[in-house]
């Protein structure tokens, strides 16, 4: 799952030592020695629970044995890069084993901040984990494990992609970013792109724009960082008992994971947009604690492997956030209206962007509200060092489930296996919003007058800049509160006959879930240019609904010591897909389907709350399908 916005969880579930990660950003750092690594595609709705619409990872660490045993490494690479990593494993009794395991990396950054010395996207972090084995028994095990990981390191810069790699297209809506290339859009470069000129007279280095796109120079605006810090630990018990003919597993575990990252967010040497360097600057501190329970065992002289389990997971989310207007923001901002007007009368040096020259230029030119647009340019250009001090949002989720996965061999050579869970959540949310933008409530007053008439456009425009992605004095002191409930039932049913040892051919179907949430960001709440309904406790906007997939997949499988092939066809209906679309200032979690409808040539990718489809015909907005071909030679070695 892509996205910045920790409201929305993964798609593929992520496992490490049977303890489930809420976040696969939270889980893919150093991992220290493995003992396997499994890798299930397609929905995994039974055993993954939630969140495992796309599949599962599954891994396990190398576990303490009852022999004595070490290891060590070091390697060196580019940018002075230095990894050790180290352990021993030792038994402490006839009944307990111990491990610890550490691991150490340190990188340069591969960019060169050239204008605060420095680099960037560097590489300094570290893991210790301590492992615990009881075996009192031999039909009782208990695994303990405790781990600690933190990183320092400067995340995430990058460079302009050039003409040499891609053709750009114009400069999007958006402050923060530029749109994807595309088939005969003008380069970055090219003198149609009015945005170039407005840069380069506000102070950024040209090099930047021309290098090529593999040059490791970047132009940070001066006294900016994208540093940011991470750390994260926890501790988990897993207990495996033989009750006679069943098995017992239970796995408890409490997690805490925080991150922080400064940003120069416009990633331009002119200072635009920013997050200051603090605890506050993008910050995500998650508190997780989870407890699940497995019974299995066979049935029926072993015709039957039968397994029933439960799940009960408790989360603590607080996201920070510091995203303030820079200090040229009021520069380049009326910029972006003037360049609509006229490109030819921008001055990025002059206030709101219009010289004498340009203001008689366009005197009169808007009827009796030409001073009106005057004077909100000049407002635009008093928006500078502007935005949120700190915005905070709380977001508790509880989430039970109950599931059952069996195997029915019905013959030596077919299976029929069913399995099924039923799945609830509960998220509660607050939120509460420090701003000093007072120029947007002042802008908005002025101009919204002049929505629906002849210079809506223009007057949109003004108060959408001066109000960029819901920043606002409006919200100061404002605090907002919500809560959503979902239930879902997921599982699996799958036909399986092997007419030989060699041999399976299959059809399976599976269904999956993914949680519904909230977007935590303010820009969701409504559009720059109305009335903020979060004043009015309004918080829809906030909200995107769980996600489900049904999938169908029918194949076969050979496998012998010298070769093995893999055919399968299969198709992925997704119903309220979850994708993280750009609003044209930041990316915002949104539910896609499509109509069963005939809307007369209009766009089938719809939200059925808009009214665009009759909700009884809103349907699934995304299907993946297709044919898979997979091979491999397994040499034979007689040594």
């Amino acid at each position: 799952t892509v996205g910045d916005n920790p409201g929305l969880e993964s798609s593929v579930a992520v496992f490490i030592d049977g303890v489930y990660r809420s976040r696969s950003g939270n889980a893919l750092s150093e991992l220290g020695p493995i003992d396997r690594i499994e890798i299930l595609r397609g929905p995994q709705g039974t055993l993954g629970g939630r969140n495992s619409s796309a599949g599962m990872i599954n891994i396990s660490t190398a576990p303490p044995e009852f022999t004595f045993s070490g290891h060590a490494s070091a390697s060196y690479g580019n940018y002075d890069q230095i990894r050790l990593e180290g352990g021993i494993n030792a038994p402490l009794s006839e009944n307990i084993a111990a491990r610890i395991d550490g691991v150490f990396l340190k990188r340069d950054g591969f960019y060169n901040d050239v204008v605060n010395d420095t680099d960037v996207n560097n590489k300094d972090r570290y893991l210790v984990r301590g492992q615990l084995l009881f075996e009192p028994s031999e039909t009782l095990t208990v695994r303990v494990i405790g781990d600690y990981s933190k990183k320092d390191e400067a995340c995430c810069a990058a460079v302009f992609v050039q003409p040499d790699s891609a053709q750009l297209s114009r400069v999007s809506p958006g402050l923060d970013g530029f749109t994807r290339p595309l088939p005969g859009a003008p380069s970055l470069t090219d003198p149609a792109n009015p945005i170039i000129p407005v840069l380069l007279g506000l102070g950024q280095n040209a090099n930047a724009l021309n290098q090529g796109t593999f040059n490791r120079d970047i132009y940070v605006t001066p006294g900016r960082t994208y540093a940011g810090e991470t750390e994260d630990w926890g501790g988990s018990v897993e207990v495996n008992a033989e009750l006679g003919e069943i098995n017992l597993t239970s796995i408890t575990a409490y997690r805490e994971y925080s991150n922080f990252q400064a940003s120069d967010t416009d990633y331009t040497q002119v200072d635009i947009l920013y997050r200051e360097p603090t605890s506050d600057a993008g910050a995500r501190e998650f508190k997780t604690f989870t407890q699940e329970l497995r019974l299995q065992g066979s049935l029926f002289d072993d015709r039957l492997d039968w397994l029933v389990g439960g799940f009960y997971a408790n989360e603590k989310l607080e996201v920070r956030d510091n995203l303030r207007f820079g200090t040229q923001y009021g520069a380049f901002a009326p910029c972006r209206i003037v360049n609509a007007v006229n490109p030819a009368l921008a001055s990025p040096t002059s206030t709101g962007c219009l010289s004498a020259g340009g203001r008689a230029a366009l005197a009169g030119a808007f009827g009796p509200a030409t001073p009106l647009i005057f004077a909100g340019l000049d407002n635009l250009a008093q928006i500078n060092d502007r935005g949120s001090n700190v915005d905070v949002y709380n977001q508790k989720s509880e989430n039970f489930a109950f599931f059952t996965h069996n195997i029915f061999h019905v013959t030596d050579k077919l299976d029929l296996t069913l399995g099924l869970r039923y799945t609830n959540e509960t998220k509660d949310f607050k939120a509460a919003f420090t701003n000093d933008n007072t120029m947007c409530p002042t802008q908005r007053a002025l101009f919204s007058p002049l929505l629906g008439g002849p210079l809506d456009a223009l007057a949109a425009g003004i108060i959408g800049l001066s109000c960029q992605g819901n920043s606002t004095s409006e919200l100061d002191g404002v605090t907002i509160s919500d809560k959503r409930s979902e239930s879902e039932f997921t599982g699996t049913a799958i036909l399986s006959y092997k007419p030989t040892d060699d041999l399976m051919l299959y059809g399976s179907y599976s269904r999956g879930y993914k949680a519904g949430g909230f977007n935590l960001d303010r820009s969701a709440l409504t559009t720059s240019t109305l009335l903020n309904p979060a004043l009015a406790g309004d918080t829809a906007n906030l909200q995107f609904d769980q996600e489900t997939v049904d999938a169908f997949e029918i194949g076969a499988k050979y496998s012998s010591r010298e070769f093995s092939l893999s055919v399968a066809a299969f198709r992925q209906q997704f119903d309220s897909f979850q994708l993280n679309t750009f609003n044209g200032s930041v990316f915002l979690v949104q539910n896609i389907n499509a109509c069963s409808d005939d809307l007369g040539g209009a766009d089938l990718d719809i939200d059925g709350t808009t009214g665009a489809c009759d909700p009884d015909n809103v349907k699934y907005g995304v299907v993946a399908q297709g044919v898979e071909l997979e091979a491999s030679i397994n040499p034979i070695r007689d040594l």
